[in-house]
């Protein structure tokens, strides 16, 4: 069995499609193709069209989870349900995940960091809130501690931009709802009565 052709994909384009004695039968990506060295005019016998095969699947897995961690940064319990989800051995889960690893992509204080940071961009959400959602992400308590207490965000300014910004929607008007939505949002009873005998 021969090599006769390695052409790039149209849709794809960092992947390559192999064919062998004129036949499609695996595609790499560039950095596999290149790792693996393969030309065309080059030999294959069974067994190594075989591995080639399974290479292919594996690369392109890793591929897929790369695109899924640069989106944006995610858990390690994300990382790890997205490869269950996908239904990859458990294997190739972990060497998928040593690679990404490697690339800073799986970092639990860095991606609970970046989480604080954004929702703080979004609206105005209590750290008892950031707490139960960072916790819901598998981060580890000592981590949301950390990173919590690195946030020098002042919960009443928080609470009281919250209320401005409610208070012009009809139905806020009233201070039991108001004060409902507020400790649905994880602010505690005593701070919410502060900030809306400030507020008054």
């Amino acid at each position: 069995m021969t090599i006769t052709a390695i052409r790039q994909q149209e849709r794809l384009k960092g992947r390559y499609s192999v064919y062998v004695d004129e036949k499609y039968e695996f595609s790499l990506s560039a950095d596999a193709l290149l790792a693996e060295k393969l030309t065309v005019g080059q030999e294959l016998n069974a067994g190594q069209l075989k591995a080639y095969k399974k290479l292919s699947a594996d690369d392109k897995a890793y591929g897929l989870a790369l695109a899924y961690a640069v989106r944006r940064m995610r858990s390690r319990y994300e990382l790890t349900d997205y490869f269950r989800r996908k239904g990859y051995e458990l294997e190739l889960s972990q060497h998928i995940m040593q690679k990404l690893e490697a690339l800073s992509l799986v970092d639990d204080e860095k991606f609970a960091e970046a989480w604080v940071r954004n929702r703080r961009l979004l609206k105005p959400v209590s750290k008892r809130r950031l707490t139960q959602e960072l916790r819901t992400k598998r981060v580890a308590n000592d981590i949301i501690e950390r990173v919590l207490a690195e946030d020098d965000t002042d919960e009443q300014t928080v609470l009281r931009d919250l209320i401005a910004r409610k208070r012009k929607q009809t139905r806020y008007q009233d201070n039991t709802k108001l004060m409902q939505y507020l400790a649905r949002q994880g602010f505690a009873y005593e701070d919410i009565k502060i900030a809306l005998g400030q507020g008054t």
